[in-house]
């Protein structure tokens, strides 16, 4: 396997790495620059030239996945017997730049609901680094005079994100498709898909988040109603409903939107997993 197999290896199970590229080569090395290794928590893919090398850019690149480190960084390290090491001597007689680019995983966010709020806030969220689904019931609210075509015209013809638009008859049904870790935000045209969407997010595992737009009466009754379903207190203090930040109090869809993206997007930082799994 070479380093962009692993890579979209990574990507496909969702799991964080970090790339480690010998940048610079100056004297004699094991490796000529442009040598790559790709590394996950507990596995690596590839070599920069083994030994002290080799181990000091595996324990950079475990504490950068155990940080969650998202900048990348420079490794310079002397290859000289009169160099302090932590892994063994290599007496090359050169010196080394390493160039450590963490691989995060591509978030998640599901938009159930594309009226007008949900059509502004995919405008905002498709400009982002993420994986974005938009479901919606209703096939109209999802035609191509509406949203165009994604990365081709229309409100997200340029988008950063992938996007999956969705047309779900039954939209609850499409959080059984969601990757763990998903963030799910919830605002159709109908209380009842609200409700039906809160209830199944809440028993669907590997969820991240859930955030409801409405009202403190609306949330009241689908409070009760998601208790006598079987939901305790702990579980729905993971809906968060109104979803936002509370500096902005306009309710135009677009301020709206705004409010919500900026929330999801602290989210999406603070929840940012950690590697744990090996690259074979």
């Amino acid at each position: 396997m070479d380093w962009i197999e692993a890579v979209q290896r990574l990507r496909a199970e969702r799991r964080p790495g970090v790339i480690v590229t010998l940048a610079m080569v100056r004297g004699h090395a094991p490796r000529n620059g442009g040598a790559k290794m790709v590394v996950s928590a507990d596995g690596a893919v590839g070599t920069v030239g083994g030994g002290n090398l080799e181990r000091t850019a595996l324990e950079r690149a475990r504490a950068m996945l155990a940080e969650a480190s998202v900048e990348p960084e420079l490794l310079t390290l002397t290859l000289s017997d009169k160099a302090v090491t932590d892994y063994g001597v290599q007496c090359c007689g050169g010196e080394v730049t390493m160039l450590l680019e963490p691989v995060p995983v591509v978030p998640v966010v599901a938009i159930f609901g594309m009226g007008h709020v949900g059509l502004e806030l995919a405008r905002i969220l498709a400009r982002q680094p993420i994986e974005l689904h938009l479901v919606d019931s209703r096939e109209a609210m999802l035609a191509v005079d509406r949203l165009g075509v994604p990365g081709e015209r229309g409100p997200l013809a340029d988008p950063v994100a992938t996007v999956q638009v969705e047309h779900r008859p039954v939209p609850e049904a499409a959080l059984r498709d969601l990757p763990a870790g998903a963030h799910v935000l919830v605002m159709t045209h109908d209380h009842a898909e609200d409700l039906a969407i809160c209830d199944l997010a809440l028993r669907s595992p590997g969820i991240a988040s859930i955030g409801l737009i409405g009202s403190r009466s609306k949330w009241a009754r689908f409070r009760t109603r998601l208790a006598a379903a079987g939901h305790d207190d702990r579980a729905l203090e993971r809906i968060t409903t109104p979803i936002g930040i509370d500096a902005i109090r306009s309710k135009e869809p677009a301020a709206i939107a705004v409010s919500v993206a900026a929330r999801i997007l602290q989210l999406v930082e603070e929840t940012a997993p950690v590697g744990t799994s090996v690259v074979e």
